[in-house]
């Protein structure tokens, strides 16, 4: 009786699921067929008579003046070279400036120049992806928040070629399945990785795993569960893809372990303006009046600053005005919104606690010029972020001419501060005391010891130019435009 009472139930619900997912797959294909009439409609004829190929990069913050909006303008630079009848188009959700002055902010902070014009798709809805907006399940919203926006920017422009260039990879299915496009993607970082899972399983405490989360086993399981379900997720929307770039060793293994996409996944390791600080004159070292510790990264929470104040304190603590030249460290970095310049106070505040007040100075959104002059001066480059992807920093510390101290994890441990023909390239350290140790030994060291360690790091950045960029992007992205 039971077995027949299932059976009568299992049924008729087996069967109207069948008819639900036909009735979703109609409709999606009809969603794709009506986009595709309305990329018809909204597609134009070149100057030669031929319909030019779309391609279009998916970069809702493309003004913000970072590594990953240098990879951009790079990235458009090299399809505009190689391939002529191309349109590029980049969804942005920069609406309080125009075109005009996103182009010319790339050409100011980066020095790039674009041989065509650019199309910009301006976003209404980009608080859609902002973290914000979800002080819970913040992955889950922020892709769930990065589908509409995608579905906004393929209603205004379908492209032929999409291009994800700022991570949000619940974006490719869409584009790919809905949109009919050709997709690829250059992943900065993965948007949940293996290392955030060791985080919760092992109960510790960083400024994406709250302290309330540590201290109770039970929402520490619902965490790493929730965390196990998007890995997941991000799986299956990952493996969408055509083409996927990555921008450093550690990345790869990454998106290899939770996309399963060897075969279409390459190291494309991202464009520094390597040359740039390459043309500043490496000199020894003559009588200096004072040392100078420079730090270049945006004010962002991962970026870790507070152990870059505290280490310094610590050094300060460990050496006597009287046995060395005054030190100063200098924080460079770029402020998007008042989060950031919130984060500053506080970091200014903690220097103040410190008593460091004096020795620390903060330096915002400089010009590119002043932060040339800066790196010219400084004895160290300093690092201090955990699991950095790649390190765009990092390596212009290096090109600039200093002794870099880098977070002994993520890029600059794989791929970066590694030896250069068996000489050392410059040092890695994890914690507070490690840094300030590792300061003092790179201080104690002779001028003659910094320039050797200096031209060895300068003569390994070669392979982070702008042209060796190009060369393996237009590579990888090459099956996009077959």
């Amino acid at each position: 009786a039971c077995f027949r009472l299932l059976c009568s139930l299992l049924i008729p619900a087996l069967f109207l699921s069948g008819i639900l997912c036909v009735c979703l797959f109609v409709l999606l294909w009809g969603i794709r067929l009506w986009i595709q009439q309305r990329k018809k409609q909204l597609s134009s004829v070149g100057k030669d008579g031929k319909q030019p190929l779309v391609v279009a990069f998916f970069h809702p913050y493309c003004n913000a003046g970072g590594g990953g909006e240098r990879v951009l303008w790079c990235a458009i630079r090299a399809l505009q070279k190689k391939y002529k009848n191309t349109t590029c188009v980049v969804y942005t959700g920069d609406r309080d400036v125009t075109g005009e002055d996103i182009i010319a902010g790339a050409l100011r902070r980066f020095n790039i120049k674009l041989s065509h014009p650019v199309k910009f798709v301006f976003l209404e809805k980009r608080y859609l992806v902002e973290a914000a907006l979800y002080p819970y399940f913040t992955l889950l919203g922020q892709s769930l928040g990065s589908v509409l926006l995608g579905w906004e920017a393929l209603l205004k422009c379908v492209p032929d070629v999409y291009i994800d260039s700022m991570g949000y990879a619940f974006t490719l299915p869409l584009f790919k399945y809905i949109g009919g496009c050709r997709v690829g993607c250059y992943v900065h970082y993965p948007t949940i990785s293996t290392d955030m899972l060791s985080v919760v399983r092992n109960q510790d405490t960083r400024f994406n795993n709250a302290a309330f989360i540590t201290n109770s086993p039970l929402f520490s399981k619902f965490k790493l569960v929730y965390y196990y379900l998007f890995a997941f997720l991000y799986g299956l929307v990952g493996s969408c893809s055509d083409v996927v770039m990555v921008n450093s060793s550690w990345t790869l293994n990454h998106i290899l372990s939770l996309w399963r996409s060897a075969a279409c996944t390459s190291i494309v390791y991202p464009p520094c303006d390597v040359q740039t600080f390459l043309d500043i004159p490496l000199e020894e070292e003559k009588s200096v009046t004072e040392y100078s510790i420079v730090s270049v990264s945006q004010f962002r929470p991962e970026k870790d600053h507070p152990l870059q104040i505290r280490a310094f304190a610590k050094l300060l603590e460990k050496k006597r005005p009287v046995e060395r030249p005054p030190l100063k460290l200098i924080l460079i970095g770029g402020c998007r919104n008042q989060q950031d310049e919130e984060r500053v106070n506080n970091l200014r505040r903690l220097c103040e606690e410190l008593g460091v007040g004096e020795d620390v100075a903060f330096r915002i959104n400089i010009p590119f010029g002043e932060l040339k002059q800066h790196l010219a001066e400084a004895t160290i480059g300093l690092h201090t972020m955990w699991n950095e992807h790649f390190g765009i920093g990092v390596v212009e510390c290096m090109a600039a001419g200093t002794v870099i101290l880098a977070h002994n994890s993520g890029g600059p441990k794989l791929d970066i501060v590694v030896p250069y023909e068996g000489r050392i390239t410059g040092f890695l350290a994890e914690n507070e005391d490690g840094y300030a140790e590792t300061m003092a030994h790179i201080l104690s060291l002779s001028p003659e010891q910094r320039l050797e360690i200096r031209e060895n790091a300068r003569q390994s950045v070669h392979r982070f130019s702008d042209q060796h960029f190009e060369e393996t992007f237009l590579l990888s992205v090459e099956p996009l435009f077959k």
